[in-house]
Order: C-alpha cells, then sequence, then structure tokens
C-alpha cells in the first residue's frame, strides 16, 4: 500500500499549460502516473499531452474524478490554488512552488483547518521535490531512476539530499517504499511528524531516513513522536552543521533563531531520542544499511 500515491490515484496538474508544468507532468506520465487532466484558468477546452485542460479545479474534479493535484503555480497565485484544490475535493496536493510569502501560507493552514478531518486536504509543500512510491508513480520533480523499490520511506526538508540518499541507498541494495520532500520554508503543509506516523502505519515500510536540518522546530517534534509512538528504526541526517546563526543558508526556513535550531542541538535531541544521525551526508546510505543490518541480526 503506497502510503499517498499508486498507479490508481487520479492526478490533475495545476499549471500543466506552462513549460515547466507540461515538462514534469510528461515525466510523470511515461513513469505510470494516471495524470488525468490539467488546470489552467482561461485554457480549457484544449489539451496537453493528450488531457484535457479544464478553468477550473472543480470542472476537474467533476469531469475526470481527480484526487490528487501537483501544482507548477506562480508564487503571487500559489495560496489561491491551494485553496481551490482543497474547496474542490482534492484529497492530497502537493505544491511545488517556491517563494510563496510566509503570510499567504498562513491564509492556507487557516482555510485548510475549516474542514473535517475526514474532508481536509493532505498539502504536501509549498517549495518541495514532490512524492514518489517507486514503481508505483510520483507527483513531483524528483529524478525518478534512482528509486529503487523497496521497503525504506524517506522524509525530508531537502529534496538534493533525498535524492542523495536514495542514489546511495541504491547502490548499496536498499529501495525505497515511499519517498516525500516536505519541503523548506518556514510554513509547509505536513510535517515530519505527520508522514512519520504514515510511515509507522505503513505495512510496506520497515525503517525511515529523515533528512532535517537548521532552523525552527519540526526536527525536535519529529523525535519526540519517534521516541514515543515508533516502533520501526529512524536513522537522520541534518544538514548545516557549519552555518553561523542568524544567517539564512538555502532554505527560507533554515535560519537559525532559537535554542534547539541549529544542526547540532537537533542531533543531540535526535540521538536522545534513540535516533541513529548520519555524521555526513556521503555516508546517509551506509548508516541505514548498518541500522538495518544490526536490527536483522537482532
Amino acid at each position: 500500500m503506497a502510503i499517498i500515491i499508486d498507479e490508481t490515484t487520479p492526478v490533475i496538474v495545476q499549471g500543466m499549460s506552462g513549460r515547466i508544468g507540461r515538462f514534469h507532468a510528461q515525466e510523470m506520465i511515461e513513469y505510470g502516473t494516471r495524470v488525468v487532466g490539467g488546470v489552467t484558468p482561461g485554457k480549457g477546452g484544449t489539451e496537453v499531452l493528450g488531457r484535457p485542460v479544464f478553468d477550473t479545479v472543480r470542472q476537474a474534479v467533476g469531469e475526470t474524478g481527480a484526487e490528487a493535484s501537483l501544482l507548477f503555480v506562480p508564487p503571487p497565485f500559489a495560496a489561491d490554488a491551494m485553496m481551490e484544490a482543497a474547496d474542490a475535493g482534492i484529497r492530497t496536493a502537493v505544491c511545488v512552488t517556491d517563494g510563496i510569502p510566509a503570510q499567504d501560507m498562513m491564509r492556507v493552514k487557516r482555510f485548510l483547518r475549516r474542514y473535517p478531518r475526514e474532508r481536509k486536504m493532505r498539502l504536501i509543500g509549498p517549495n518541495c521535490a514532490g512524492v514518489i512510491s517507486p514503481g508505483r508513480g510520483f507527483m513531483g520533480i524528483m529524478p525518478p531512476h534512482i528509486y529503487k523499490e523497496g521497503r525504506v520511506g524517506i522524509v525530508g526538508r531537502s529534496g538534493t539530499l533525498g535524492y542523495e540518499a536514495a542514489s546511495q541507498m541504491q547502490a548499496l541494495g536498499l529501495g525505497v517504499s515511499t519517498s516525500v520532500g516536505i519541503g523548506g520554508d518556514p510554513i509547509n503543509g505536513s510535517s515530519f511528524r505527520d508522514i512519520l506516523e504514515l510511515f509507522e502505519a505503513d505495512p510496506e515500510t520497515d525503517a525511515v531516513f529523515m533528512i532535517g536540518e537548521i532552523g525552527g522546530p519540526q526536527e525536535a517534534v519529529a523525535a519526540a513522536y519517534v521516541k514515543e509512538h515508533m516502533t520501526k528504526p529512524v536513522v537522520a541526517f541534518v544538514a548545516g552543521l557549519s552555518a553561523p546563526k542568524g544567517r539564512q543558508m538555502g532554505h527560507a526556513g533554515a535560519i537559525v533563531s532559537a535554542f534547539g535550531e541549529s544542526a547540532q542541538e537537533k542531533v543531540v535531541i535526535l540521538e536522545d531520542a534513540g535516533i541513529t544521525v548520519a555524521p555526513n551526508p556521503s555516508v546517509m546510505g551506509e548508516t541505514m544499511a548498518r541500522v538495518l543490518g544490526h536490527r536483522a541480526a537482532a
């Protein structure tokens, strides 16, 4: 059971008529993802890649039965696009867009809270690489060929480090059940804890690799959840060991402003929760292999 998307999930692409949306929609279709249409205001009635394009998400859902949406919508309009997807009945949305103002994301989060749990849309991102369940389907911008089918879940704020972890594990014969990029912005739709809960409940995931970075409390919250609730081994890497305090490094959310937000402090918090932390990015795969080997031996 893929935890977010599989080959049967009907997916629409918001912004599919644009160059970037078309390019990644083509890759998704070639991989086997069930892309059933696109949404671009003013382009309704046209086709892209042999799929119908609609003016609104509600029209797309009504005509295609779409359950998930991938958003390639420019930052000024991305918040409205996410809320439109939720209002139309989309169950899972992945927003790749970078540069969305924090105030806009606060508005999106408040909007999503109005729905009861059974109707609430799961939002992944923004500023993320997306989601892939190898051999089944993906929604995002990741290179799918580096993901080997397997039983290790990956969740991370950094898309490129997620690629690196998957590539290293592939070289060691370890595969991935699902990889989720939650995004590097200060305010995002799904947290580490949200995705760890899914992996804990997923019978096709045996272990989880978590990729954190400086800034924000998400890793500490995740550590508390792992300590209290996870039965599966969790391995982690925290980017930014040499980052100076008070300076943004890479992602909008990667800035140390309080105690517990530096990489060194996060490493201590994670290790105290029983999580094995890879000392540098070149040994992420080796660290997971070692942990799985120890678990098998036990």
